[in-house]
């Protein structure tokens, strides 16, 4: 069987959870240029559900994204102005980065290249010992875009950032949480259970507070007016109050 045909990205949704699997075994789940253009309009129809409130990404297998298949990646645009497949990582990375609500990487095996690119995207990123992360552009002599190299220096710091850009060399789980690449490290065979909990536990929360948080986070600066306004007309905070005094699992019910 063709590899590329083998390639796909699989999404499931339960209990406000949307888990979006890459799926390329042949390939150590390496992202296709028809798997960087999915991911866009997927994650946009999720971001529209009202039923997730989570996106969790993840790996088929014992690996998370050993990165771009290369060969799938050499065409050059046409002189019409075909999108240049290069460009497709970025995009889909800033889709990922984009999604209004709270996301996690949920890593296992090799996390490089693209796959460290789209781990770095998400808003959380846990990972099983045993894990590798890379970021290798300087092995081909490529210059890592703009806005990946200075969210991977928001994450990591400068000094990480540089240190991993130009090695390009793998480091281990351990040193990804030390760096600050990792939320959380799991022992082999608990990841499953801890995302699944901790994905549970976002999916509970109030959607305005993780909303506002977000964007404040991420350094926007232009929405502080909304937000408050927002708050104020949301029934949240009250419904937070009254559950906490009752003892009870508050009903948040606002949506972005």
């Amino acid at each position: 069987m063709d590899a590329a045909l083998d390639a796909h990205l699989l999404h499931t949704v339960a209990d406000g959870v949307a888990t979006v699997v890459i799926s390329h075994p042949a390939k150590r789940n390496a992202m296709t240029a028809a798997m960087w253009r999915a991911l866009p309009e997927l994650v946009a129809g999720l971001a529209d559900d009202p039923a997730v409130r989570v996106l969790v990404l993840t790996g088929a297998g014992p690996t998370f994204c050993a990165g771009a298949d290369i060969s799938s990646l050499t065409g050059e645009p046409d002189a019409a102005g075909a999108e240049d497949p290069r460009g497709l990582a970025v995009a889909a990375e800033e889709a990922l980065a984009a999604f209004p609500k709270p996301t996690l990487a949920a890593i296992r095996g090799f996390c490089v290249g693209g796959g460290s690119q789209l781990a770095a995207a998400c808003d959380l990123r846990f990972a099983e010992e045993g894990a590798s992360f890379g970021v290798t552009p300087a092995k081909l002599g490529i210059v890592y875009p703009a806005s990946s190299t200075r969210r991977l220096a928001s994450l990591v710091g400068p000094a990480w950032a540089k240190y991993l850009l130009y090695s390009a060399e793998l480091v281990d789980a351990g040193t990804a949480l030390r760096a600050g690449f990792l939320n959380e490290l799991l022992p082999a065979g608990r990841l499953d259970e801890r995302v699944t909990e901790f994905a549970r536990i976002l999916a509970t929360r109030s959607q305005l507070t993780q909303a506002a948080a977000k964007e404040f986070a991420d350094g926007r600066t232009d929405r502080d007016a909304y937000w408050e306004d927002q708050a104020a007309g949301s029934a949240d905070t009250a419904e937070g109050v009254a559950a906490f005094l009752e003892r009870r699992t508050p009903r948040f019910t606002w949506t972005p």
